[in-house]
């Protein structure tokens, strides 16, 4: 295995339209493991091939860093596992990854706090939603979890109005970057490599073994769309994952080989934060959620440990992107500052003493979901060869929230998938 293709020194031919013509004279190089796709799902599983299967590992990343897609835009909080399906992946990930992700910033000294969060209602026909929320966090195995009225829960967050609330104290925040420097540098210490400026355009499947047809960014960025695209590389690796966020959904629909049927519709859903100013102290001292809105958990308040208040996200449906924009991570993450506008109210059912003009833009990100508008959410979707008959594929479809709080969860489960369809063999 020649190292230096693998740091960004791949040559620049053919700067096309999508894969066409012969590609026998692409340079191809064989490999143990490669996971695609560096937010932190992806360095989770790294870490877990590398440090826990002993596997020899290539991350591959479109981008210039690790964790600058979804994984760099989004709350940093901690979840509990309540919002979420009994007995799905969602919860069982969360509540596993929670107590993973926890002992992990214990033993590895990831900056994180456990300050707990409250679900409130701010109007008696919120209660019975507020009720079911409880009923299904128990069942999901949250531990702790107390219903308060509404006076004892203004009490203990004095700027709150509420007329129920949910206390989940296990909930908290976490610095996320540091958490994604201590998965790479250990995924590092234990022999994985790590490309950037490095994008999976597609592959096929053949013969047995899966081929991924690798292009170096800035030819990708550069290319004109409508000439002939050939690779600057083919990696014939024995096991991969399909990490990759947003791209993920359209990079398994370019691996030649892989039934189109299995790979579901994305949908996108861009978030807004808002940062608040003007004031010497928090409001709150804990995570305040109102209930739950069609695509999202509502626009709430999350505290970074800096003290920073955010509010957000919010739901706009978005139209999908090309596929190109995708892998590069070249979408829209502005925001508007007369998004506030449609803050404010919203803000102001739970924290009535929201000033005006407090609110400035603060951050954007996109969530890959599998369902669309007034849709009953989807589970994460984890694919291996039982689906797809790929042996030694994963694919990671729909890797929103809890996708933080689970990836630790999410790893261990990849690569035990791994592991036991291979020693069936």
């Amino acid at each position: 295995m020649r190292l230096k293709i693998y740091r960004g020194l791949m040559s620049a031919a053919g700067k096309d339209g999508w894969i066409s013509g012969s590609l026998e004279s692409v340079p191809k190089e064989t490999a143990e493991a490669v996971v695609i796709g560096a937010g932190v799902v992806g360095l989770a599983v790294a870490r877990e091939l590398a440090a826990k299967a002993g596997r020899e590992v290539i991350m591959v990343e479109s981008a210039p860093t690790f964790g600058s897609g979804s994984s760099s835009r989004n709350s940093e909080v901690i979840h509990a596992g309540i919002y979420y399906p009994p007995k799905s992946l969602k919860a069982s990930f969360c509540v596993r990854g929670r107590h993973l992700l926890y002992e992990y910033c214990r033993h590895h000294g990831i900056p994180h706090k456990q300050i707990g969060k409250l679900i409130v209602a701010t109007r008696p026909s919120e209660i019975p939603k507020l009720s079911e929320l409880m009923s299904r966090g128990v069942e999901n195995g949250v531990e702790g979890l107390r219903m308060m009225d509404g006076q004892e829960a203004m009490r203990v967050e004095p700027e709150l109005y509420c007329t129920k609330a949910l206390l989940s104290p296990v909930s908290g925040i976490i610095d996320s970057h540091s958490l994604m420097l201590s998965l790479l540098g250990e995924a590092e210490s234990h022999g994985a490599i790590f490309s950037y400026n490095t994008t999976v355009i597609g592959g096929r499947y053949e013969g047995g073994r899966l081929q991924l047809y690798v292009c170096d960014t800035k030819s990708l960025r550069n290319w004109d769309r409508q000439s002939a695209l050939k690779p600057d590389l083919i990696l014939c690796p024995r096991i991969v994952v399909n990490s990759a966020g947003l791209g993920a959904l359209p990079l398994s629909k370019r691996i030649h080989g892989l039934d189109d049927r299995i790979v579901p519709t994305p949908y996108f859903a861009r978030g807004c934060y808002f940062t608040l100013s003007n004031v010497k102290s928090p409001p709150f001292q804990h995570l305040i959620y109102p209930i739950p809105e069609d695509g999202g958990l509502g626009v709430h308040v999350t505290l970074d440990l800096n003290g920073q208040v955010k509010f957000g996200p919010n739901v706009e449906w978005i139209d999908g992107t090309d596929d190109i924009s995708n892998f590069l991570n070249l979408v829209d993450y502005s925001v508007a500052g007369d998004g506030a506008n449609r803050f404010y109210p919203k803000i102001r059912k739970y924290y009535p003493h929201l000033n005006d003009g407090s609110l400035e833009p603060g951050y954007a990100g996109i969530r890959p979901k599998l369902t669309g508008p007034k849709q009953i959410p989807s589970d994460f979707i984890v694919q291996g060869e039982k689906i797809h008959g790929i042996p030694g594929f994963v694919n990671l479809f729909g890797i929103e929230s809890p996708g933080l709080t689970a990836s630790m969860a999410i790893a261990e489960h990849v690569v035990a998938k791994i592991m036991n369809e291979n020693h069936k063999k």
